[in-house]
């Protein structure tokens, strides 16, 4: 899942919410130097992730997409999930997105000075070009997944994967629809157990 999804998952907490957020910017044990609550956030993270890359739904998604885009299939459907959790986020949420958003980009900002460095330079991109909000036009993930391919350290052509997004459009949607459900209860049973 995409930083929507994981902001998403966890739910009001802000703790969690940082956490979640800086995840992918915290290696091994360096969540160790947060907060509780920010290192349960960044555990939260990984069991999502872990969760999703498990999931025989996710795996027939990234399986559509895997000769063109070989190991980035994985990363273009975690975008394509965003993307569908944005289009229906009515169906998930009792606030509506740009609330939402709004809600996250407070949170961020009121907790910029301890951002690892890397979350720094994302955070002011985001905030720039409204990245979360965006998530919910296929504009806004052709421009997620151009700036990917720029980033990306080898050839990815994840800029042309917004064509297999519009082709296939119906079927990663019911994929979605099929997981997240359970990506949610898997979530929620961790977090009334303790277990992150």
């Amino acid at each position: 899942m995409n930083f929507l999804s994981h902001l998403y998952l966890a739910g009001n907490n802000e703790g969690l919410i940082i956490g979640n957020f800086i995840a992918d910017s915290v290696k091994g044990s360096a969540y160790n130097n947060f907060s509780k609550e920010i290192q349960q956030g960044i555990l939260l993270h990984r069991k999502i992730d872990a969760f999703t890359d498990s999931h025989p739904v996710v795996a027939q998604s990234k399986q559509r997409l895997r000769e063109k885009y070989r190991k980035y299939s994985s990363v273009i459907v975690d975008i394509y999930y965003d993307h569908y959790l944005a289009v229906n986020w009515k169906d998930y949420a009792d606030v509506d997105l740009a609330t939402f958003v709004q809600n996250i980009y407070s949170i961020i900002r009121k907790n910029y000075s301890i951002l690892p460095a890397k979350s720094v330079h994302f955070t002011k991109y985001m905030l720039e070009h409204n990245i979360l909000l965006g998530y919910s036009k296929l504009e806004g993930i052709e421009k997620v997944l151009y700036g990917m391919s720029r980033r990306a350290k080898f050839e990815s052509n994840m800029e042309y994967a917004i064509d297999d997004l519009k082709e296939h459009f119906s079927l990663f949607e019911n994929e979605f629809k099929i997981f997240f459900p359970e990506l949610q209860s898997y979530i929620k049973s961790e977090i009334l157990n303790s277990n992150i």
